[in-house]
């Protein structure tokens, strides 16, 4: 009895370090589309959007971990490490663009992304 107690304290803190990690990863893609509008108007723009994109990318990667931590202990679904992992493929797309100073692809993208995000935010 105690056992399964312990099991659902555990998946519930994964399950809520699941939803601050996407929570942190939708803030950093709105700070990015933010510093795009400053990359235009300032110069200082340039260094805040590729520092961001760092920190985008990290949050990427520490939503998969989230996910796995989510899924491994609780035994629960593994669809948030699928969706976790689409999205750190399509993070790695995006940064792949964003160098190669692609616009035309690279905005639709990050929109697209925010919206993902939410999306994934709201149905935890």
């Amino acid at each position: 009895m105690a056992t399964q107690v312990t099991a659902t304290v555990d998946a519930g803190r994964g399950s809520s370090f699941l939803r601050i990690t996407i929570a942190l990863q939708t803030l950093t893609i709105f700070l990015q589309a933010v510093s795009a509008g400053l990359l235009l108007n300032s110069s200082y723009g340039e260094t805040l959007h590729s520092v961001g994109a760092r920190v985008m990318y990290g949050a990427s990667m520490l939503y998969v971990l989230a996910a796995v931590l989510a899924w491994k202990p609780g035994g629960g679904s593994l669809r948030p490490v699928w969706h976790a992992s689409g999205f750190l493929a399509l993070a790695s797309v995006q940064v792949v663009l964003g160098i190669a100073h692609v616009p035309s692809v690279h905005l639709p993208l990050g929109v697209l992304m925010f919206g993902l995000s939410v999306l994934a935010l709201a149905r935890r």
